[in-house]
C-alpha cells in the first residue's frame, strides 16, 4: 500500500500524563473520558476538523492544536498500534462510541477529491478497565470499485497548512455550482463523476473547468446546421437547499415578516421556503407545477416568485406567472431572477431570448436594469431593488415609501446622561420614551405620535417642557446633531425618489409627513432642496472635494474607500451619490467595502469575506456601477493566485466598529517595522508575503512577531533599520 508520510504531531507529552494519571493509577476506574457524551461535547466544540453527526475528521497535521482532551484521547488509541500507521493522514473520533478510525489517503495533497486506501479502526468498547483487548479492524478499498471519497479538503486542517486556500478555493467553486449540494450522492467516486458529468464540468487539478458538450461544439463550427430543440425540463432548474432563499432571507431580515404575516410561494420548487418558515411559526404555502401541482394557489401577505421567470422559455406565459403572483399578493412581492454580470455561455444554446443548459432547463438571463424595468411595466410598480437580481414590490404605496425612508435611516444612539439633574432623576423612566422617540425622528412628537404623552403633559404640561429636563442631564450639542442627522437622512429619501417617480405628499408615511414640517417646512421647499442637491453631484469636483474633506475612510489619489457600516456616518453628498447606484441596481449582497472613485462618475463594492477575522483580508469579488449608463461589471478573485489585499482596516471603519483598537495596534507595529514603506509591493497577497520575510516578520492573532527562522544576520539588518527609523 502507497503511503504519504507526514511528521508525527508534537503532542505535549507532560500535558497529556496529567490528564491520564486517573486512567493509570486506577485501571479499574473509569476515566471522565469514558463518561457518555463527554468526547462527544469536546468534539462538537471543536474549532478544527470536519463534524459529523456521530464523527469528527482531523488531519494528523491538525492533531497537535486540537483540544488537550482530543489529544489525550488520540494518544490512548496510537499506544494499542505502535507501528504500521505512517501512511494515515485523517483521523475520525467517533463521538458517540468508544472508537478511532485511521483512515489512508495516500494523495490527499494532490487529488482534488482523494479516494480511500485503506482504514484502521480501534474499538475500546468493551476494554477499559477489564483487560479484554480492543478490537481492531482493517479494511481494504484499494480495489473498490467504488470507493469513498473526500471533499471540502480544506475542512480538515488548519489556515497554516501549505494547500490550505487551494482547497478552499476549490471548494467555493464548487459550492457556487452547487456540486456539494447532493451529499447522499456525492461521497464516492462513481457518485462524484456522475454529478460532474451531469454538471458539465471537470475538475483539474484544483480547479473547476467547465467543458462544451458535443451538439454545441458541432453548431459552432457548422453555424448552419439545424439542431433539434431539446424539451424543456423546468423542474430540473429547483434547487435543493441548506437554508432560506437570498429573497426570502433578505425580507426577514428587513423585518417584513411579524407574529401574523402569511406567506406563498409561487413556483416553490422543492419547497425549502415553505418548509422553513412553517417551523418558525408562519403560515405558509406554496405551489409548483412539477412537485406541488396540485396545492392552490393562495393569497398571502408576501408572496414569493423566486427565480421562476427567468426559467419559463415561453414570453407570454412569463409575464402571466409575475402578474398571477401579485395578484396573489396583499402586501409586498418577492421578485428575484438571474441576472447577466458576465459574459460566460459555454456549453449552451441559444434559444428565443434566453439559453438552454445542459440539463435542458431554460435559463433567461436580466441585465439589472432590464429586469427592474421588466417588473415595473408587466406589473406597473415601482420595484426597489435590494441586491443584484432581488426586488421587493410593496402593495400599499404608503408602506412602500416608509420601507424606502427607513433604508435611508443612519444608525443613531440616545445621548447618555452626563448631569444628575434631581428633576430628571425623579421622571427618567417617563422621559425614557421620549429620549427614544426624538433620537429616531430628530424632532419632538406631535399629538398622538407618543403613547406616553398623556402621563408625560400630566406632569409637564408640554411635551417642550419635558423636553427642556432631558437637556439639562444630556449632552444639548449631541440633541442637535441627531436633528442635523435626521435632516440628512430624510434630504437622502428625497434625492433618492427624484431617480424615479417621486411620491406625492398623500403618499408619504403620516411621520415622514411630520418630519418635512418640521425640518423643511414643507414639501415643495424639501423636494427643491434635495434636487439641487442631486443635481449638483453631477459635479465630479464636488465628489472629490467631499472625499477629500471626509474625517471617515481611506483615502488614494482617485478614491475614497469606506467601509460599508460607516456608509450612514459620511457626508450626506456622498450617502446621496452612492444612492444614485444602490437605489437602481442594490447594493451587491455581502459587499464589505464601498469605493467612491474621484475621477469617474462610479462606484464599486468590494467583498472581503474574512475582513473580520484576517488581519489582511483577501479581495473575492467586486462590482462596478458606472453612472452614466448604470452598467454593471463584476470580477472574480477566487482563481486568482495572487489577489489583491486589504491593508489598515481601521482607516475604512469608525472608532466604535468591534475590532477597531485591535486592528489599529497592528497597524501600528507594521508601520514602526516598515512594511508600508513600498505600497506597490504589498497590493496583492504575494507581495505582502514576500514583504513580510523580507522583514523577517510573522502576524499571528492580529500581532506582529520575529519570524523564527528568519536568517540572524537579516534581522540584525532590519533592527538597524528600525532604529534608524525611530531616529528619524
Amino acid at each position: 500500500m502507497n503511503s504519504c508520510s507526514y511528521p508525527n504531531p508534537d503532542l505535549p507529552k507532560a500535558e497529556l500524563e496529567v490528564l491520564s494519571a486517573e486512567c493509570d493509577n486506577n485501571p479499574q476506574q473509569i476515566s471522565p473520558i469514558d463518561e457518555p457524551g463527554f468526547i462527544e461535547n469536546i468534539c462538537q466544540q471543536s474549532l478544527i476538523g470536519k463534524k459529523l453527526p456521530n464523527a469528527l475528521y482531523v488531519h494528523i497535521w491538525a492533531i497537535a492544536k486540537l483540544d488537550p482532551i482530543l489529544r489525550l484521547h488520540y494518544e490512548r488509541f496510537s499506544q494499542i498500534i505502535a507501528t504500521g500507521m505512517d501512511g494515515a493522514n485523517i483521523i475520525k473520533f467517533h463521538t458517540t462510541e468508544p472508537k478511532i478510525s485511521y483512515l489512508f489517503y495516500p494523495d490527499f495533497d494532490t487529488n482534488p477529491h482523494p479516494t480511500l486506501r485503506a482504514s484502521v479502526q480501534i474499538d475500546l468498547q468493551n476494554s477499559c478497565g477489564t483487560g479484554v483487548s480492543p478490537v481492531i479492524s482493517y479494511r481494504d478499498y484499494s480495489n473498490a470499485e467504488n470507493p469513498p471519497i473526500l471533499h471540502r479538503k480544506e475542512t480538515f486542517v488548519t489556515p497554516d497548512y501549505p494547500q490550505y486556500v487551494e482547497f478552499e478555493q476549490l471548494t467555493r467553486q464548487e459550492e457556487k455550482l452547487g456540486l456539494l449540494d447532493r451529499t447522499s450522492v456525492i461521497g464516492t467516486r462513481k457518485g462524484w463523476l456522475q454529478c460532474l458529468e451531469n454538471e458539465g464540468v471537470e475538475i483539474q487539478g484544483h480547479r473547476v473547468v467547465r467543458y462544451m458538450n458535443k451538439g454545441v461544439q458541432e453548431q459552432e463550427s457548422n453555424p448552419n446546421s439545424q439542431l433539434p430543440i431539446p424539451k424543456i425540463e423546468r423542474h430540473r432548474a429547483a434547487i435543493v437547499r441548506s437554508d432560506f432563499s437570498r429573497p426570502v432571507r433578505l425580507a426577514l431580515e428587513a423585518n417584513l415578516f411579524n407574529d401574523n404575516t402569511t406567506f406563498f410561494d409561487y413556483g416553490c420548487g422543492h419547497g425549502g421556503d415553505v418548509t422553513r418558515l412553517t417551523e418558525r411559526g408562519y403560515t405558509s404555502s406554496g405551489w409548483d407545477p412539477y412537485y406541488f401541482p396540485n396545492n392552490s394557489h393562495n393569497i398571502a401577505d408576501i408572496v414569493n416568485i423566486g427565480y421562476v421567470i427567468n426559467v419559463i422559455e415561453f414570453i407570454d406565459e412569463r409575464r402571466e406567472a409575475l402578474q398571477t403572483a401579485w395578484e396573489l399578493t396583499s402586501q409586498v412581492l418577492l421578485v428575484s431572477a438571474q441576472v447577466l454580470i458576465d459574459d460566460e455561455k459555454q456549453g449552451q444554446i441559444a434559444y428565443g431570448d434566453g439559453v438552454i443548459t445542459r440539463h435542458n432547463t431554460f435559463q433567461k438571463y436580466y441585465e439589472q436594469e432590464e429586469l427592474k424595468i421588466y417588473i415595473d411595466q408587466t406589473i406597473g410598480v415601482d420595484s426597489i431593488p435590494i441586491a443584484l437580481g432581488i426586488y421587493f414590490v410593496f402593495r400599499d404605496e404608503n408602506q412602500a415609501q416608509n420601507f424606502r425612508a427607513s433604508r435611508c435611516r443612519s444608525r443613531l444612539s440616545t445621548p447618555r446622561v452626563c448631569t444628575e439633574v434631581k428633576h430628571f432623576e425623579d421622571y427618567k423612566d417617563l422621559l425614557a420614551p421620549l429620549m427614544a422617540f426624538f433620537t429616531e425622528r430628530g424632532r419632538l412628537p406631535v399629538s398622538g405620535e407618543l403613547a406616553s404623552e398623556a402621563e408625560i403633559k400630566f406632569e409637564f404640561g408640554k411635551i417642550s417642557r419635558a423636553f427642556e429636563v432631558i437637556l439639562q442631564a444630556t449632552d444639548r450639542e449631541e440633541w442637535d446633531e441627531i436633528t442635523e442627522k435626521r435632516r440628512s437622512d430624510l434630504l437622502l429619501y428625497l434625492a433618492l425618489g427624484k431617480i424615479s417617480d417621486r411620491p406625492k405628499f398623500r403618499d408619504l408615511a403620516p411621520a415622514v409627513k411630520h418630519d418635512i414640517k418640521a425640518f423643511f417646512g414643507n414639501y415643495n421647499l424639501a423636494c427643491q432642496i434635495s434636487d439641487l442637491i442631486l443635481f449638483s453631484l453631477g459635479d465630479l469636483s464636488i465628489i472629490a472635494k467631499c472625499c477629500e474633506e471626509s474625517a471617515i475612510g481611506h483615502k488614494r489619489a482617485n478614491s475614497l474607500y469606506i467601509h460599508v457600516s460607516a456608509l450612514s456616518q459620511l457626508d450626506y453628498r456622498l450617502r446621496i451619490y452612492e444612492g444614485c447606484a444602490s437605489r437602481t441596481i442594490g447594493r451587491m449582497d455581502g459587499a464589505t467595502l464601498i469605493k467612491f472613485h474621484t475621477n469617474k462618475p462610479k462606484i464599486s463594492y468590494l467583498f472581503y469575506p474574512y475582513f473580520d477575522t484576517e488581519p489582511h483580508p483577501v479581495l473575492y469579488t467586486s462590482m462596478h456601477i458606472d453612472l452614466r449608463d448604470l452598467h454593471v461589471t463584476y470580477r472574480d478573485y477566487e482563481d486568482f493566485e495572487d489577489p489583491p489585499v486589504w491593508h489598515r482596516k481601521e482607516t475604512v471603519i469608525t472608532p466604535d466598529y468591534p475590532g477597531y483598537h485591535k486592528f489599529a495596534k497592528l497597524s501600528q507595529q507594521e508601520e514602526n517595522r516598515g512594511l508600508f514603506d513600498d505600497w506597490n509591493a504589498i497590493k496583492t497577497l504575494k507581495g505582502w508575503q514576500r514583504c513580510l520575510e523580507e522583514h523577517c516578520a510573522e502576524i499571528r492573532n492580529d500581532h506582529l512577531y520575529w519570524r523564527k527562522d528568519a536568517d540572524p544576520y537579516r534581522v540584525k539588518l532590519v533592527r538597524s533599520a528600525i532604529r534608524a527609523r525611530k531616529k528619524k
